[in-house]
């Protein structure tokens, strides 16, 4: 028996089919016009309801037992983006016409179930571990516990960025040098040609830091003519390090925890490539970015939990 799950973020349309085992994602990101820096909640809505019936019919024609959507960013109080009332909004509206439960998550409990998942490590979500969200909107490392409901889980804000997310500044170098936005690809494959690599230790106070000012230094390279590849080598570098510095931070005040990456940014090879000195879970690529798969393995617990499976 199957569950569907649905996610419309900011910049990714997502539906996702879980069995249990097995599981299957369909997405699409968002048109964003060469140059600019992102979407008005309205535009990017009314894309997400134009792509939600073509991703929704790829699937097979089993019937769904439950259906769960993302329905905010984080699991706290205020939490809102319009953006998700897209994917929400046709998830209960199945609900409701096929009578089978309808479940509510967050955005971010999404990205850490499929990252958990993804891995091989679904265990994880029965234990305290550290988890980053690493992506256009959110750089912040969090502590993970599961929630006493038995199926999702619990994040508590340990450190991160104070400004600027570690996407924000990829995309914001990425639109500089040409790219399509978002460019986190385009940056890590540039990343990789780079002949000059320079260093930059951004400060970090306790478990927080600062990315803002990399944006004024990336323009100044700009400025003096400094080759693509290097700059977007000093983005990934600069990011990575300030990053795996939070986390050794913070393994000293949680020891013998285990670390999930989730977020799109928690994708590119130069942050896996640091982080393998610390033994990190990692979700696969295409489960990193944005997707409903993470919403859908959640749906399936709490169909479990609710005797419906």
């Amino acid at each position: 028996m199957v569950v569907l799950g649905f996610d419309t973020s900011n910049y990714t349309t997502s539906v996702a089919q879980f069995d249990g085992q097995q599981g299957e994602n369909h997405s699409r990101l968002l048109e964003v016009r060469k140059g600019e820096l992102g979407l008005r909640q309205s535009d990017a809505l009314f894309q997400h309801v134009k792509q939600l019936p073509t991703l929704a019919a790829g699937f097979s024609g089993e019937k769904p037992v439950a259906v769960g959507a993302s329905t905010r960013p984080r699991a706290v109080e205020g939490s809102y983006m319009p953006c998700f009332l897209a994917g929400s909004s046709q998830a209960q509206v199945l609900s409701q016409v096929e009578g089978i439960p309808f479940y509510a998550f967050s955005h971010q409990q999404g990205h850490i179930a499929a990252a958990a998942w993804s891995a091989g490590r679904l265990d994880l979500l029965s234990k305290p571990f550290l988890a980053w969200h690493l992506s256009g909107g959110t750089t912040e490392l969090l502590l993970v516990t599961p929630n006493q409901d038995g199926v999702t889980v619990d994040e508590q804000i340990l450190g991160g960025t104070q400004d600027i997310s570690a996407g924000q500044l990829i995309d914001r170098t990425g639109v500089l040098l040409g790219c399509a936005f978002p460019a986190g690809k385009a940056i890590d494959a540039l990343s990789q040609q780079a002949t000059k690599k320079s260093k930059f230790k951004v400060k970090l106070h306790e478990l927080t830091f600062s990315l803002s000012g990399m944006e004024n230094k990336v323009k100044e390279m700009a400025a003096r003519g400094e080759a693509p590849e290097n700059m977007a080598w000093f983005v990934l570098d600069t990011i990575s390090d300030v990053v795996l510095r939070a986390t050794q931070e913070a393994l000293s005040r949680y020891p013998n925890l285990e670390i999930l990456c989730s977020g799109g940014v928690a994708s590119n090879s130069h942050l896996r490539g640091e982080f393998a000195k610390l033994g990190a879970v990692f979700a696969k690529p295409e489960f990193s970015m944005d997707n409903a798969m993470g919403i859908a393995i959640l749906t399936h617990r709490a169909a479990q939990k609710d005797g419906i499976l």
